[in-house]
């Protein structure tokens, strides 16, 4: 129904019966080795989805790992990836939150390590 979308950019539906107001559908790139930008891509879900967010005045976005399931992305890397692009424009925003959910204790201790690192948390 969204006529499809291209790998590193995004799409907004409504969030209908979820308690969100909006979905922000960003499409993450499949992992091929590192040698077909995938992580220029990945980095663009993160900051078109905030661009997007933005737009509709939201205040606060919650992102999945993204590409780091199926579409086999390493963790480690997507973390930093996620991290990185976030904080690198977050102050072009007004967002009260910008959450990490993570599904499981490995992707939460790669979100942890990357928000370490970028020194988002002590």
């Amino acid at each position: 129904l969204l006529g499809g979308c291209e790998t590193g950019s995004v799409k907004v539906t409504k969030g209908y019966k979820l308690k969100a107001r909006w979905v922000v559908h960003a499409v993450g790139p499949i992992w091929r080795g590192g040698e077909a930008n995938e992580a220029g891509l990945l980095a663009d879900c993160y900051t078109e989805s905030l661009h997007a967010a933005a737009e509709l005045g939201a205040k606060s976005i919650v992102f999945p790992a993204i590409s780091t399931g199926a579409y086999a992305f390493p963790i480690n890397d997507a973390a930093k990836i996620a991290v990185s692009s976030i904080t690198s424009i977050k102050e072009q925003f007004e967002f009260d939150r910008i959450i990490f959910a993570c599904i499981d204790a490995k992707n939460y201790k790669a979100m942890h390590h990357a928000l370490k690192a970028e020194g988002a948390v002590t």
